[in-house]
């Protein structure tokens, strides 16, 4: 069985799904609503104590930008290798 749709039929069925649509916003609401964050007292406080940890983090940030767009980055191997070093684990090798 073929069915074909043509651009009026298209046309047709979205504006009746908008108007539906529209109809039920506004009989909740009124008005569409708008999304909203809130955010904990204790959330607050751990962004807060983590901002009085690095007051220079803004600045160090600004800094590695302009390196990095200058080129003039360098990675220090050795303290990445040790970063990275405790989520490689042996492989037991098969004798």
């Amino acid at each position: 069985m073929n069915v074909k749709i043509n651009d009026s039929q298209r046309i047709s069925a979205y504006r009746t799904y908008q108007q539906q649509s529209d109809t039920r916003t506004n009989q909740s609401t009124g008005k569409r609503r708008k999304d909203e964050v809130q955010f904990s007292a204790e959330a607050m406080e751990l962004l807060g104590a983590q901002r009085a940890d690095e007051p220079n983090r803004a600045q160090r940030i600004e800094s590695l930008k302009n390196e990095v767009s200058a080129g003039t980055y360098e990675v220090d191997a050795g303290k990445l290798v040790e970063k990275l070093l405790p989520f490689f684990r042996p492989v037991a090798s098969k004798e």
